[in-house]
């Protein structure tokens, strides 16, 4: 016997489609590039911010700390991140991005842009900001009381 239909479409199902499809614009520069969609997260999530600690970009890139940690590793081993010391506190280690990172991240942001104005094109401006803005709503609403 089938469950009865629930009363709600399946909200968090329904927004990782929609991350797939959206995705699905942007995967095959990555791959070209040779760059995980983890690692652009944390590459263009650097460019926008500046270096942070690794907890920082854990938090804000949406890693798994332990996963965020073996990343690192091999992104240092790559050359598209350095390590240094924090000015404020030497026990901090501080991540940036090198040379070598800037100019994939300048490479790809014009293949980038030009997949952002496809869906721009294809959604609409109009829808395409009423998507930003209600998508920022529903997390400053739904956020958490008291976040890690």
């Amino acid at each position: 016997m089938n469950a009865p239909p629930t009363r709600h479409r399946n909200l968090p199902h329904l927004l990782l489609h929609a991350r797939e499809v959206l995705m699905s614009y942007f995967r095959p520069i990555l791959q070209e590039a040779g760059v995980s969609e983890q690692q652009w997260r944390v590459l263009r999530t650097l460019s926008e911010e500046g270096p942070m600690e690794p907890n920082q970009i854990a938090t804000r890139c949406h890693i798994l700390r332990p996963s965020l940690a073996r990343m690192l590793a091999g992104m240092e081993q790559a050359g598209l991140i350095a390590r240094s010391r924090s000015l404020y506190d030497q026990r901090r280690q501080e991540i940036g991005l090198t040379e070598k990172s800037r100019l994939l991240i300048a490479r790809l942001r014009a293949q980038v842009d030009i997949q952002y104005r496809e869906l721009e094109q294809k959604l609409g401006k109009e829808r395409l900001d009423n998507l930003y803005r209600d998508i920022d709503t529903a997390l400053t609403l739904l956020a958490p009381k008291n976040p890690e």
